[in-house]
């Protein structure tokens, strides 16, 4: 019996599928998708906009048969779903705006060069990006948050209770989603309380806070946690969902940017408190993103009642069979695909996909995708080769690409 896209979802996330595949949407480069249709691949595919190259299209969607779920992105948050660009460009700049204000900061252009752009983003940061490349990863040069004095202004921007934060129709809005949650999985952004932190800080300036005024940190996460709590209430009392998110990006390649002391201390109370909250009206898949090493954070976040977990990447040492034996039933992984392998051609995909996946998707709770956004040296045929290997291992139809 077919059951829907949501059902199937749930029951992987409760181990109760084993075997079964639900291909998440892979996020690509910009590029990587404008050289697939170099190399023959559907035009549909190009990104009509920068934002839209690095999550895909409905089109890229499609085609690979990805199983996504559904953001409450109209609800400011988390990570915003519409930016910006400053005015009087005629290219487009990656704002890589990561912070839930409201209202956004007025972006504008500080200084150009031949080679270069120098901007203020919706967040309020100043970066420099390459004129040429545009949504590589920017340098960051100044951030919002300084001292008590501009965290006073830059406090009033977090107001949940900000009408602009919301959907104007809101009677409408839950309606919409409402229906699209019978068939489809519903996620709500909850925040976070080092990644956003740093949003406002920067990431020196912060670790030295948490030592010289761990007075200040605490005001700050304190209203994270007022504005997600009240975000999260409202959302629960109207419309059902099924996974709540919260981004961090609070680990490197050797391990957490910030000791788990730290953790322990600020931010796991609140964690707690918002993953209660969240129990209490029904939500029990609690997803954390954060690049780098997390296996030192995965204890606390289980802890804290944090059980889902992406994306694994690879190049930072995370070990996902290792992960899955010691942590069985009590987290949900994602991610985890090497995306070196799938650079380095099919016999490299071969061996990253059975050394892993096979193992994975039969102890349930996993969720692939490769580790973080697909970068242009991987080829159209690679990629398509890994999409088919996946449902092979799985059991399901090839699909055809050309």
């Amino acid at each position: 019996m077919d059951i829907s896209s949501k059902q199937r979802f749930l029951d992987i996330c409760h181990f109760e599928r084993p075997g079964d595949l639900y291909m998440l949407n892979d996020r690509f480069w910009p590029e990587t998708l404008k050289n697939w249709v170099k190399q023959g691949a559907p035009k549909q595919m190009l990104p009509s906009t920068l934002r839209e190259g690095l999550g895909g299209n409905r089109f890229v969607h499609d085609y690979f048969q990805f199983n996504p779920w559904r953001s409450l992105f109209e609800i400011i948050s988390g990570v915003s779903g519409a930016a910006m660009q400053p005015p009087g460009l005629d290219y487009e700049l990656n704002l890589f705006e990561v912070a839930p204000v409201v209202p956004a900061y007025e972006p504008r252009i500080v200084s150009e060069d031949e080679h270069t752009v120098t901007f203020i983003n919706g967040a309020g940061q100043t970066l420099r990006a390459l004129r040429d490349n545009p949504s590589r990863m920017p340098i960051y040069l100044d951030w919002p948050v300084k001292d008590r004095a501009t965290w006073k202004e830059y406090k009033k921007r977090l107001d949940p209770h900000t009408p602009e934060r919301w959907p104007s129709d809101w009677n409408a809005y839950v309606q919409k989603m409402n229906r699209l949650g019978e068939e489809t999985p519903i996620a709500l952004q909850v925040g976070g309380f080092y990644g956003y932190l740093r949003e406002m800080i920067g990431t020196e300036r912060i670790l030295y806070m948490f030592y010289d005024d761990p007075i200040l940190i605490e005001d700050m996460m304190e209203q994270m946690f007022y504005l997600e709590t009240d975000i999260i209430k409202r959302v629960a009392k109207d419309i059902r969902i099924d996974m709540a998110m919260f981004w961090e990006d609070m680990c490197y390649k050797a391990g957490p940017l910030i000791s788990p002391a730290m953790v322990r201390k600020f931010m796991m109370p609140r964690y707690k408190k918002i993953t209660d909250l969240l129990h209490s009206h029904g939500v029990d898949i609690i997803y954390l993103d954060s690049d780098g090493n997390v296996e030192q954070l995965i204890p606390l976040w289980l802890e804290s009642g944090i059980n889902y977990i992406w994306p694994l990447e690879v190049a930072a040492g995370n070990n996902s069979i290792a992960i899955r034996k010691k942590y069985g039933k009590n987290l949900i992984l994602s991610g985890t695909i090497d995306k070196r392998a799938l650079i380095k051609g099919k016999k490299a995909i071969q061996e990253e996909v059975m050394s892993k996946v096979p193992f994975l998707l039969e102890q349930g709770g996993y969720l692939p995708t490769v580790d973080h956004h697909v970068p242009p040296d991987v080829t159209f045929e690679n990629y398509c080769y890994y999409i088919n290997l996946m449902r092979e291992v799985a059991g399901l139809e090839k699909l055809s690409f050309y």
